[in-house]
Order: C-alpha cells, then structure tokens, then sequence
C-alpha cells in the first residue's frame, strides 16, 4: 500500500533527515525521523522507515536498518526513495548485482532522478557491465547535456568499448561547445584536448592525431607530454627524421629518462651494435654526468665492450658513493654470459666502502638465484 503523502511540517522535517545523512549528522537524522514516526498518522511511512533504516547502517546497526527498509519497502513499493535506499543497503554489503536491481526499480517510478542514475553507473562500470553503463551515461547526458561530466562519462562508456573513434567524436562534439580563447590558460581544456589526442591514438589515426597535436599545441598546458606523444605518432608514421629531433629535444630536457633513448634508437634504426654503442657515446659527450646513456648499453654490449663499459659505469658511481647501483644493474643477473664472480675490482682505494658493499649485494643476488632455482628444480621432481 502507498504511505500518506507528507503534510509541510512533516515533509519539511524529511528534508532534514535527507540533509543529516547526507552530512553524515546521523544523530540528528534519527530524532528527526522520531518526530515523524511518533505521528500515529505516520508511523507507517514507508520513505521515513526506509531513510531511517540507512541511517542506523551507517551507525552499524544492520539488522534493525534492514528490518526498517524492508518494511518501509512493503508500506510503499512505488516509491523510488525506497528502492533506492535498499539499493544503497545491498551495495554497502557488496551485493552489487541485487543494488542494480533496486536501482532499475527505482528509476520505474523516477526515470529521470540524477542521483540514482549516477549510481546505477558507478555499479554498472564496477561489474564492468559496459553496454549497461553506455545507456545510463546516455540517459544523463539527455539529462544535463550543458555538464561537462556528462559528455565525458558518456565518451569513457564508448572507450571502454573499444569504440575509440566514436569516443572521439563525442569528445569532438563537446569541444566544440568550448568557447576557449587560444591564449587562456585553461588546464580541463588542456586535459580534454589529450584524452581526444589519446582516442585519436588508440584508434590508429596516427596522422590525424598528429594534425589534432599541431592545431593545438598551444592550448595544451602539458608541454612535456605534447613533446613525447609528437616523437611516439612520428615514429608510427615512419618519419624518422623528426622523430630524431623530438628525441633530442626530450633528452636535452632530460638525459636520464630510459625511454626517451629507446625512442631515439628507433628512429635512428642502427644497424649493427657498434651503430648502436655510437649513440650513447655521443649522449656521452653531450651529457657527461649522465648515468643512464651509460647504463643502457650493458644490456646489448658483451665481451671486452661490456668489461669497459660495466668498469666505467660502476667507477662513475663508486666514486659518488651511490648506494642504489647493485638495483640498476639486477636485471643483468640473469644473463650467465655477463656474470663473473672476481670481476669487481677493489683497487679504487676512496670508494671502497661503495665497492664492497656493491660486491656483496651481487654475491648475494647470484646466491639467491643459485638457491631458487634448485629449490625450484626439486619441486619438478617431485612432481615428476
């Protein structure tokens, strides 16, 4: 059966129980509902039940609060407060498949309610119900198509779908509302500009992704990452050239960064390891207390090139008492043919604190290796 519409007074003091939960005033939200329900003509309301029932959940309280809801549920099952709240009541309780539900039974008698599409969204993207989410961001785009929000939820649903270029047109359709002048610092704009230039990307339209960077460039705040997404589309369009001046900007910037060397031999393409060592030898010269054009060539170069390298690099950073060297180099473990127990020196007589304690991390580090792998060897057999 529907409750008894609230007289003023009465619905005046529901909109404080709504206003108390929202503000998380708990105490006070249950001594309005009190006032309420102490109205014999009342006491039965379904919205006032409901509302106090998630109150007392919120204060740990669970079976009273699910006793509550239900019964305001049955006292006013048209209700779309009711439905929500009991949906509110399972999600907490992290039954999200049964707040779905409540949620759809909500909007049957509130199709157009803002809050509880929202979250009907926010469950539908977590049980990555994705073609449900695209119709709910759709509904609340009908709904405040002036919200920024609205636009991009509803592009997101798409670029979940692996949509990308719809996504980006929808995008496109939002930009366009923008009314942004070319010299205003405007950093959500610039934001929106490279999720555009992102779809762009995903959906293979390299050259228009680098045409959409170019037009504009000077409206994105993130100069960096304008510079670094121009060198990775350069590089998929297979101009190398530009692409070799992107990279040399980005390490002139900063010479410490491991992909922007990996991008740079990319767009250099050497074809042998002596082309390829030339490189770093340059950013050498170019960047001498650089550690990384140092470090990089340890993974390709082998032999008496390796043994020069690996002694300069270490000298480098003995000499300035770096404690992380032995973590750079870890991953050089597992190549046996790079491995050499006595290799490390201990004739640089000022680092030798740095010395040895590198010696012992490599010791050990092999230990484990060694340990691991006949401890894994006897789990084999024993399956075996």
């Amino acid at each position: 059966m529907p409750s008894v519409t609230l007289p003023p007074k009465e619905n005046a003091l529901f909109k404080r129980i709504l206003r108390c939960y929202e503000h998380k005033q708990y105490r006070n939200g249950l001594k309005f509902c009190k006032q309420i329900l102490s109205n014999q003509k009342f006491a039965e309301h379904g919205e006032t039940l409901a509302m106090k029932g998630l109150t007392l959940n919120c204060l740990g309280r669970k079976e009273e609060a699910y006793d509550l809801v239900r019964r305001g549920l049955r006292n006013d099952l048209k209700s779309h407060v009711c439905w929500h709240v009991y949906g509110l009541l399972q999600r907490s309780d992290k039954k999200y498949d049964e707040a779905i539900k409540c949620y759809r039974n909500a909007l049957k008698w509130d199709k157009d309610n803002l809050q509880i599409l929202r979250d009907l969204s926010l469950l539908q993207i977590q049980m990555r119900d994705l073609e449900g989410y695209r119709e709910t961001r759709y509904q609340l785009l009908q709904l405040r198509p002036a919200q920024r929000a609205s636009w991009i939820g509803y592009a997101i649903a798409y670029h979940l779908l692996e949509d990308y270029e719809m996504a980006a047109k929808i995008v496109e359709e939002f930009r366009k509302t923008q009314q942004t002048s070319p010299d205003k610092v405007d950093y959500e704009y610039s934001e929106l500009l490279l999720y555009q230039n992102q779809l762009l990307r995903e959906a293979g339209l390299n050259k228009e992704a680098l045409d959409h960077l170019t037009n504009f460039e000077k409206q994105i705040c993130d100069k960096l990452a304008v510079e670094e997404t121009r060198g990775e589309l350069l590089l998929k369009l297979d101009r190398a050239g530009e692409a070799t001046e992107v990279y040399h900007r980005l390490l002139e910037r900063n010479p410490e960064n491991w992909s922007y060397y990996q991008g740079l031999e990319k767009a250099l393409k050497p074809k042998s390891v002596e082309e390829k060592q030339k490189i770093y030898e340059d950013a050498w010269v170019k960047y001498p207390k650089g550690l990384v054009p140092r470090r990089l060539p340890l993974n390709f170069l082998t032999g008496e090139k390796f043994r020069e390298c690996l002694d300069r690099y270490l000298r480098m950073n003995f000499s300035k008492g770096c404690p992380p060297v032995f973590t750079t180099l870890k991953s050089l473990c597992h190549q046996k043919d790079k491995v050499r127990r006595g290799n490390i020196t201990n004739k640089m007589c000022r680092s030798f604190f740095w010395t040895l304690t590198f010696k012992n991390r490599h010791h050990f580090y092999n230990m484990f290796l060694i340990i691991r792998k006949s401890q894994v060897g006897e789990f084999d057999q024993g399956w075996s």
